[in-house]
């Protein structure tokens, strides 16, 4: 078992579950355009970017993609971002791979500025080396790119002793395409069939199971 030394998370369905907030700020904005959704079926919004959610699951062109991030951003910017809430034992986790001595980074598809916001509200910002997000109009959401950014500050000799953690196939793909180990976690939004099929390094179901993985 590696002693990773460079550790990257997902932020959303990683170490916060943000999803009311999330499935809120599209039910307001699928309302603009006169339709309902029911809750359960906006989780799958969590994790991929949101232009591309609402171009594959409800047939947006790109204008009307664009315009519908512009709606979601009404709520999310002001209730949305704070209908959210750290997963169980994630500070005590970070705290101990800190004190540790790792270095720790985030990788996420969600715009930079949300994303610094929630790690403030939390007090987890310290806790990380780097924060890679995408752009507010939607370039640099891949995780392939947010990962290959952070990477660039990793010494390449470190390469094998950094994994990629997260709970959608996005993070698994984007840690092999730079081959990473990655370790998902079955507590988020991914589910298990999801993230078996894009065969991570690890499967964890618990934060707690995640500690012992990352910490020993």
């Amino acid at each position: 078992m590696k002693k990773y030394s460079h550790i990257i998370f997902d932020l959303d369905g990683t170490l916060t579950d943000p999803g009311t907030g999330i499935t809120n700020s599209v039910m307001y904005a699928l309302e603009k355009y006169g339709i309902k959704a029911v809750r359960s079926e906006l989780y799958k919004f969590i994790g991929p970017p949101l232009r591309e959610s609402f171009r594959i699951y409800y047939g947006f062109d790109e204008t009307m993609a664009e315009h519908a991030v512009s709606l979601y951003r009404e709520y999310f910017s002001v209730k949305g971002i704070y209908e959210n809430e750290l997963y169980p034992g994630i500070p005590e986790l970070l705290e101990s791979l800190k004190q540790s001595g790792r270095k720790l980074y985030i990788a996420t598809s969600k715009p930079a500025e949300y994303s610094l916001r929630i790690l403030d509200h939390f007090g987890i910002a310290k806790y990380f080396d780097h924060v890679a997000g995408s752009n507010m109009d939607g370039t640099m959401s891949e995780k392939n790119s947010l990962i290959e950014r952070i990477l660039s500050r990793i010494d390449s000799r470190q390469t094998a002793l950094t994994v990629m953690v997260g709970d959608r196939r996005y993070d698994i793909e984007g840690a092999k395409a730079h081959g990473l180990d990655s370790v998902a976690v079955a507590y988020g939004y991914g589910g298990l069939r999801e993230l078996e099929g894009s065969g991570p390094t690890f499967i964890v179901e618990t934060t707690e199971k995640l500690g012992v993985l990352l910490i020993g």
